[in-house]
């Protein structure tokens, strides 16, 4: 274990970017060098206009970075693939995990180690060859460690569970600079908060996660005409209801741009797409898919085996950055009203601006507790409810305040939490609702042991307040 002091008095005058060129061994950029760049997130959207950016060749530079911040009054956020990201200004230095590129599969075990600036699409390279599969999210496009720490809601969660749930080991530098491995035995109560703390407890530099024995999978996604929406959302309502553990799906209202990589049916219309995964055999998933099938005509029908590293086609989530508004809710029930009350705000009659209104089922395995408890919550909701907005010059203005409407129009059957890789906002109020009471003040009292300065308390990052509210 590698400790770096904590400073007691902080040196604002000098120059934070030429201390850190003189500790870091990887790279170190200004606002004017073009290495800064890579500061810019996937939501365009979210200004990211760190002091300086670094990207670290090791976990020593991590904590060197920690060190200096410390010492200069400033605090430090951290960033992979830029999804999840939050405004980060001139307070803040910027560590960059990109090069932390370590990927290996050891098949006897059935584990993977994996640096924190991989993407989930290497790891399923890597393991392929193996017979074996990382539980990834809903694109492969994502960042591993980001992922994980935030539970982990991916297209298998009511076969598998969360995904952070089969996490064995971080490295961990804590705001103090501390460098610790992590373990359900070593460093304990670390462990239960990284999984579900986001970036409460420091930066994560790298991990190890178990791998499940799967090759391919039935499933893919099923879209439908706008005219058909209503009759699909209330019918996938029934259906999804009582889904056996081997299946998975979600619900999605789509009004995708006419972009060339939008396929014509697509492109420019309002459509419905059920996604479906099911480690069943084919003939069994199709029958249980079959009543969805029948409800009306798709447009596409993409469904059939596929191979696991396929598996980010079932939801198709956009690979490219575009400025964007997001934002969720967990309902403890979908009954019939809802159902409804969903179609008046978003269907193809409502003139909804939102480019993605998503429904998920959850349940299964996720709502079992998890063989080592940990800090994510809300296992028990039936389902979450996402928002997604383009904000295009036109409707900029309009897209945040339709998506609040949709999430109130939802609010009698919400249980007002939300998850911690959904959520859009990271100010407290929104913080608290990630979590139960006791949850939430364990994570703020290790965030206080591990990082008494506040250094790493950017973005989703606990720390004690009162009163708590959800």
């Amino acid at each position: 274990m590698t400790t770096v002091q904590s400073p007691t008095t902080h040196t604002e005058a000098t120059d934070p970017i030429a201390a850190l060129r003189g500790a870091v061994t990887g790279v170190v950029a200004g606002p004017d060098d073009p290495e800064y760049r890579r500061a810019t997130p996937w939501n365009v959207a979210v200004p990211v206009t760190p002091r300086a950016v670094v990207i670290p060749a090791d976990a020593d530079d991590v904590a060197a970075t920690i060190r200096i911040a410390a010492d200069h009054g400033l605090t430090v956020a951290v960033a992979s693939t830029g999804h999840g990201a939050v405004a980060t200004d001139e307070s803040s230095i910027l560590i960059h995990t990109g090069a932390l590129t370590e990927c290996t599969v050891d098949a006897t075990t059935r584990t993977a180690r994996v640096g924190a600036g991989v993407m989930w699409q290497t790891v399923m390279d890597a393991a392929a060859p193996h017979g074996l599969a990382p539980l990834v999210g809903s694109t492969p496009a994502l960042g591993v460690v980001g992922f994980l720490t935030g539970g982990g809601i991916g297209p298998m969660v009511r076969t598998y569970g969360a995904s952070s749930d089969h996490v064995r080991a971080f490295e961990l530098v804590t705001g103090a600079g501390e460098q610790l491995r992590v373990t359900s035995t070593e460093n304990p109560d670390l462990f239960w908060g990284l999984r579900g703390g986001k970036g409460t407890l420091g930066i994560v530099t790298a991990v190890e996660v178990e791998l499940v024995p799967l090759t391919q999978f039935f499933g893919g996604a099923l879209y439908f005409a706008a005219a058909d929406a209503p009759a699909v959302l209330r019918a996938w309502r029934d259906w999804s209801a009582d889904l056996p553990e081997d299946t998975n799906t979600s619900i999605a209202f789509l009004q995708l741009p006419p972009l060339p990589d939008v396929p014509p049916p697509l492109a420019g219309a309002f459509t419905v797409a059920v996604r479906y995964t099911s480690v069943a055999d084919a003939e069994q998933a199709a029958a249980v898919l079959a009543p969805m099938r029948a409800v009306a005509e798709p447009i596409i029908d993409m469904i059939g085996v596929m191979p696991y590293s396929a598996i980010g086609a079932v939801h198709s989530d956009p690979v490219d950055p575009m400025p964007a508004f997001q934002d969720h809710t967990l309902l403890a029930s979908l009954p019939a009203d809802a159902v409804e009350a969903l179609l008046a705000v978003t269907g193809p009659d409502s003139g909804s601006p939102q480019t993605i209104v998503e429904l998920r089922r959850l349940g299964g395995a996720l709502a079992r507790p998890a063989a080592e408890p940990s800090a994510f919550c809300h296992r028990d909701v039936e389902y979450t409810l996402m928002v997604i907005g383009v904000l295009a010059p036109e409707i900029a203005a309009v897209v945040p305040v339709h998506a609040n409407s949709v999430i109130a129009a939802m609010s009698s059957w919400s249980t007002g939490g939300e998850l911690p890789n959904f959520a859009h906002s990271c100010e407290p109020a929104h913080l608290a609702r990630r979590y139960d009471e006791k949850t939430f003040q364990r994570l703020a009292d290790l965030a206080e042991l591990h990082d008494p300065a506040k250094v790493v308390a950017v973005g989703h990052a606990v720390r004690h307040m009162e009163p708590f509210t959800l």
